[in-house]
């Protein structure tokens, strides 16, 4: 082999050496940022349900005179530190799991903007109540303001978060009827509650027959139409539902309608409900929906 040729073989390797070198550092860039980028996500969800702890410490704090409220605050209070304890300990590379605690969080705060309503309620029937509690309520308004800005920061981070094959329920409209399948807008008419659902594609997911479950809360966190023996497994037990439909997905968007019979006795009250989409073991969608009259 003469020189050149050996100049030239030797200039090859080099570049050879060196791109691997390059695109070795590049590859390790991206792998620190991501851990990063995760990292900042679990921080920043942490931020959030600490924030909704000292808001719920605040109105633990307030005279309520209603016993039932009371107890239900401090449930849902105690449900805040569980999911900050458990948020705590979930590794940040666990993105399925902090996915499932930012919807917990959105579904305590709609709850929570329930029992704001019935305070401001109380309160205003007590000038002295409502005298103390100025100050709360300027707290209360600023403290509003930051979870606004902090849902849209939620927003945009719950969209970086891999989803993978999971399936996710992106709309949900309820409607009353009345005994005679009839649309009605007055509360108390209601026999049948109808909610036109609408799944998005995911061509990740595998098509086929799936169990779809849905859980109807009403504004005092009583599951509707809970019977013994309807439940389906979640997480590492069992949950039980309103109503199940067998569903086939096929990857691309699904539209979809599940009724929830209600009981003859029982009394529709007004106030903010909640419905939760449940399949293959995930949450996959958390709606809240008032009905007024």
């Amino acid at each position: 082999m003469n020189k050149k040729v050996f100049r030239i073989v030797v200039g090859l390797l080099a570049v050879a050496v060196g791109g691997l070198l390059y695109w070795n550092l590049s590859q390790r860039q991206e792998l620190n940022e991501m851990v990063e980028q995760m990292v900042i996500e679990k921080e920043e969800l942490q931020e959030e349900y600490e924030d909704l702890a000292l808001q719920f410490d605040g109105y633990q704090q307030m005279d309520i005179r209603n016993d039932s409220l009371q107890d239900l605050l401090s449930r849902e209070q105690q449900r805040v530190q569980d999911l900050l304890e458990e948020l705590r300990q979930t590794k940040a590379s666990n993105a399925r799991r902090i996915a499932e605690l930012k919807k917990e969080l959105a579904t305590v705060r709609a709850v929570m903007k329930d029992y704001v309503r019935q305070i401001d309620s109380l309160n205003a029937t007590n000038a002295r109540l409502t005298q103390e509690n100025i100050q709360v309520r300027q707290e209360n308004k600023e403290v509003k303001t930051r979870n606004e800005q902090l849902a849209q920061a939620n927003t945009k981070l719950t969209e970086t978060v891999t989803r993978a094959s999971m399936l996710e329920v992106t709309a949900c409209i309820p409607t009353m009827l009345n005994k005679k399948d009839k649309k009605t807008r007055i509360a108390s008419h209601a026999r049948k509650l109808q909610f036109d659902y609408e799944i998005a594609k995911n061509i990740t997911c595998t098509p086929g027959l799936k169990n779809l479950y849905a859980r109807v809360m009403t504004p005092d966190g009583v599951l509707i139409g809970e019977e013994e023996g309807k439940v389906f497994p979640f997480e590492s037990g069992e949950i039980p539902y309103s109503m199940t439909q067998e569903i086939e997905y096929s990857g691309d968007v699904y539209a979809g309608t599940c009724y929830c019979p209600l009981d003859e006795e029982y009394k529709v009250e007004k106030g903010v409900y909640i419905i939760e989409f449940f399949c293959e073991g995930n949450m996959i969608g958390s709606y809240p929906f008032e009905l007024k009259k």
